[in-house]
């Protein structure tokens, strides 16, 4: 019977599966904080290489960077009616200024006149800054990004899935018209699709959120949803278009070329650390963390084979010769000079997913040649490549490994994807399976118990549906189509 490195095997505990391959790959651990992470370095450089992409396309796009602050006014959140009724049950509240010392310990001292909300999402406080800054349509459009924190009470935290602070980007933008807004969201919407598939190498749905799932003040809610390899969905994106509801509530006005005060159209989008646990349970096997060459920190670990010392200082020197040829070409690498032997550092970078091995010892210096295997091959399998020419192979492997995946994950969604027409269709399939379901759809069949019995939800109503169909749930004709699963 074959062996693997992960235990239990994600065909058995699929959850356990995945804080196993979090603690072996290395990338988080709880903090002594409930509900919050403490992100390790390979955790974080994976987030870092997320920014990185992400940060030049969205200023490629004109979007500048910005910080609010972390504590915003009481008031302020209580400005927009459906907003504060969304995020009331997850808002953390500061009430005191200080701490003073009773019988040995602390306590907290001088309330504040105001409590503070610590940030859960910035509309409202962007909304204020902006509505002194906005007179005329001539200041707009206004596009800012902040890659930030936020915090909100999780009552069952889940490593990089559900923290209650996690890493996010949030983007805002002010527009003069309805459209202009309306096409806003659109765009940002897309730029996340092309992101995650082209990137992250997983296939997205896009779609609406029902009015149940709205982000709270939007007027629509645009979203990505992934199927991870258990069969769930994962809202990898959002994009949400807030109408005037914001600039109302703040006042955000401007003249209009016919010199009418009017108010602004406003949009806000955004992704976080969550992605991160999209790419471990889309990608990763029982052998521990796979990752996507175009994010992984660092695409190729060398790691040296002493075993003859005579030879040790022109093995190390080989490598370190490798290194910067590879990144002369833009291909990120590392020496894993741990003090461990040539298994233990083999099994170490399988399961923190490093793309692409190169293992050089005494034969490969004898030869002119160094070992290469891939993440995504058998752990045993290595080719020997020469060393003239390296980087044009390495970099033909990188690219292999980055469309296999992706093509992979696209095959297991379309596999693991039904249309059902009737409620038998849905019982057969939700009995039985793990997936997605697409299902034609009325609004009057936003309740149906089934969802519940099952416990699916409505992902998102799809974008691309355009033909007419009868609902299964309330025997209505409709052109809504929509993505059933159970999710994260």
């Amino acid at each position: 019977m074959k062996e693997f490195a992960i235990t239990p095997q994600k065909q058995s505990n699929f959850s356990q599966w995945y804080l196993e391959i979090i603690k072996e790959a290395d990338l988080a651990e709880h903090s002594p904080v409930r509900g919050c992470m403490i992100i390790k370095p390979h955790g974080y450089g994976i987030w870092e290489k997320i920014q990185e992409i992400l940060d030049k396309k969205l200023k490629e796009t004109d979007h500048e960077n910005v910080y609010f602050p972390l504590l915003i006014p009481l008031k302020f959140i209580e400005k927009e009616s459906n907003h504060i009724k969304g995020f009331a049950k997850e808002c953390a509240v500061v009430t005191h200024h200080k701490l003073k010392n009773i019988d040995g310990k602390l306590v907290p001292d001088s309330p504040l006149e105001e409590p503070f909300i610590i940030r859960p999402t910035s509309e409202t406080i962007i909304g204020n800054f902006y509505s002194s800054c906005v007179k005329s349509y001539r200041d707009l459009p206004i596009k800012i990004n902040q890659w930030s924190n936020v915090m909100r009470w999780e009552l069952r935290p889940r490593l990089f899935l559900r923290t209650s602070e996690f890493l996010w980007q949030e983007g805002h933008t002010i527009h003069e018209t309805q459209f202009e807004a309306k096409a806003h969201t659109q765009t940002m919407l897309d730029l996340y699709s092309n992101f995650i598939e082209n990137y992250l190498a997983i296939p997205v749905f896009k779609g609406l959120k029902t009015p149940d799932e709205r982000f709270p003040g939007a007027l629509e809610t645009y979203c990505l949803e992934a199927q991870m390899q258990d069969g769930k969905a994962l809202q990898a994106a959002t994009s949400h278009f807030l109408g005037q509801n914001f600039s109302k509530a703040f006042n955000i006005s401007f003249l209009n070329r016919n010199g009418q005060k009017e108010f602004a159209w406003t949009t806000s989008w955004g992704i976080s650390t969550r992605l991160i646990g999209a790419i471990i349970m889309s990608h990763s096997d029982n052998n521990g963390l796979i990752l996507p060459p175009l994010i992984a920190p660092k695409q190729v670990v060398l790691i040296p084979i002493l075993k003859q010392k005579n030879l040790n200082d022109k093995i190390i020197s080989l490598c370190k010769k490798i290194k910067t040829i590879l990144l002369e070409h833009s291909i990120s690498s590392f020496i894993d000079q741990k003090d461990e032997n040539g298994g233990e550092k083999v099994w170490k970078n399988i399961k923190k997913g490093i793309p692409v091995r190169i293992e050089i010892g005494p034969i490969e210096l004898q030869k002119h040649n160094v070992s290469v295997s891939c993440r995504t091959w058998d752990p045993l399998k290595k080719i020997e490549l020469p060393i003239v020419r390296l980087p044009d192979n390495i970099l033909l492997l990188l690219k292999n490994i980055q469309k296999d995946l992706f093509q992979n994950a696209l095959s297991r969604t379309i596999k693991q994807t039904i249309s059902i027409y009737s409620l038998n269709d849905f019982h057969n399939f939700f009995s039985n399976n793990a997936g997605f379901a697409i299902s034609f759809w009325h609004p009057n069949a936003n309740n149906h118990p089934l969802f519940a019995k099952y416990k699916v939800s409505i992902r998102c109503i799809l974008l691309s549906s355009q033909h007419e169909g009868i609902c299964p749930f309330s025997k209505q004709k409709t052109y809504n189509k929509i993505l059933i699963a159970k999710a994260y």
